[in-house]
């Protein structure tokens, strides 16, 4: 587990989603809940995580131990170096609120898209 990273999905990356073959072969953790402050975004095909200091709900996911070429193929996935998420550091809670975690926070301008009620996103 050296060069395993703790990650929370919330999107098309869960158990079952479309994105979901990109976990073969890394470790199903849990399934995890942000602290609050934090809501998911239709985005149409898929959702995105923003920062919402009005949220009181938080974002419902699952983390997983990904290896380090795993998480650069996420990373490709999520189109980090274009620009389009950013992967950061996230507050969650029991039983992960006390590990290192990241996931990718929606990195560009949400006007017109709707949050998604409780924190939820179902493919």
């Amino acid at each position: 587990m050296d060069d395993r990273h703790l990650v929370f999905v919330y999107g098309t990356l869960k158990r079952g989603g479309s994105n979901q073959g990109y976990m073969r072969g890394q470790k199903f953790c849990g399934i995890a809940r942000t602290e609050i402050g934090f809501c998911l975004i239709d985005l149409g095909e898929y959702p995105g995580m923003i920062a919402d200091p009005s949220d009181i709900d938080g974002v419902v996911g699952e983390v997983w131990a990904i290896s380090g070429a795993g998480l650069a193929r996420l990373d490709a996935l999520e189109g980090v170096a274009d620009g389009l998420y950013r992967r950061e550091r996230v507050a969650l809670g029991p039983p992960f609120q006390r590990e290192p975690i990241d996931t990718y926070f929606y990195a560009l301008p949400i006007t017109g898209h709707a949050k998604i009620p409780g924190g939820l996103w179902i493919e």
